[in-house]
């Protein structure tokens, strides 16, 4: 009825034309006294002729609007679909929008061409960029006890580098996904390893016992969120250390609100919870909604210079591709506790 109604008012000029006609028609034929029955049936003939013209119109414009909003939905769509034009009006409607529609495919295009050169370009620094850190670590590495201190800051640069390929291959992650049953155990070891010489130098005690729990991951990918939150937590711990648990806990997969976990007949799912919680200096509880935005840093990334901003983004969203939950929770001044949730329901199949 509105799409009628704006019809309508689109063409008033042209209706009060088809009335001008009928009404100078009954004034004629009133003045020379005629039979009032022809002037009734030029009366209808007219009415009618303009009523199938309005609503064949109404039809027209109907359709334009239809695909004009079809269009404004998918822009991707081919114009060329659209009706033949009717007039030089529409015919040069159809090339304007022909030609912003190209216009619009080639800035996408070039946009996406500049991003895959500049995506391809820091990929390759940082491959290369990893040599040289390399041979410096094996020259370091003849004296360690002397270059402790230099080793610890080629670490945190090796990380850096790590966090810029992880940031570039997360772009695309479906293509580098390998999801398999995994140790959950082996992959908390190996990150461990990788930290073990910032747990001495900063004097930080490490509570963790084997966890016999496998879990359905990408290994890499899921090590990668791991490293990015133990070394989030080494850099705001200056006392005490850090503690990595798991915890258990059942939930009901029923579609019957009503029914009570005392029944026998709802499916049990077993999720777990891996838990990294640090004595750390802890996050506001303001900033807390915010820390897996992009770049956002909050109060102790400003006080740290040398935060990104990057490292709580990216594993909030390589564990929402890898199927698993992240969150946190975080005392300002007691320390912080990072929840990394699974499900083992679909372990049964690998």
């Amino acid at each position: 009825m509105k799409l009628f109604l704006d019809y309508i008012s689109k063409i008033k000029f042209y209706i009060i034309l088809q009335l001008f006609p009928v009404i100078l028609a009954e004034i004629i034929f009133f003045l020379y006294q005629l039979p009032i029955e022809p002037m009734v049936y030029v009366t209808v003939f007219w009415l009618i002729t303009g009523i199938c013209a309005c609503l064949n119109g109404f039809y027209r414009y109907r359709k334009k609007v239809e695909q004009l909003e079809l269009i404004a939905a998918a822009p991707d769509i081919n114009l060329s679909q659209m009706d033949s034009p009717v007039g030089q009006d529409e015919r040069f409607q159809q090339e304007i929008m022909q030609q912003l529609n190209q216009m619009r495919i080639d800035v996408e295009n070039a946009s996406q061409k500049a991003s895959e050169d500049m995506t391809d370009y820091y990929t390759m620094w940082a491959h290369q960029i990893k040599t040289p850190i390399f041979a410096l670590r094996l020259l370091l590495q003849e004296s360690p006890e002397e270059n402790k201190e230099k080793l610890s800051e080629l670490f945190k640069i090796e990380q850096y580098v790590e966090m810029v390929l992880g940031y570039l291959r997360t772009e695309d992650m479906s293509s580098d996904l390998k999801l398999s049953r995994c140790s959950l155990d082996r992959i908390i070891r190996d990150q461990i390893h990788k930290y073990a010489g910032i747990f001495v130098s900063k004097k930080l005690t490490l509570t963790y016992e084997s966890i016999s729990q496998d879990v359905l991951t990408d290994e890499k990918w899921l090590g990668f969120v791991i490293g990015q939150i133990l070394s989030n937590a080494l850099k705001y711990t200056r006392t005490g250390g850090i503690r990595i648990y798991l915890e258990k806990k059942l939930s009901l997969d029923t579609d019957d609100v009503s029914i009570s976990i005392g029944n026998d007949d709802c499916n049990k799912v077993e999720n777990f919870t891996l838990v990294i919680e640090d004595t750390g200096i802890g996050i506001r509880a303001e900033d807390i909604p915010r820390i897996f935005e992009k770049g956002y840093t909050g109060v102790n990334g400003r006080d740290d210079n040398r935060a990104t901003g990057i490292g709580l983004y990216l594993s909030n969203k390589i564990m929402r591709k890898l199927g698993h939950r992240l969150y946190i929770t975080s005392t300002e001044g007691k320390g912080t506790k990072v929840f990394l949730e699974f499900s083992v329901e679909d372990l049964s199949m690998y």
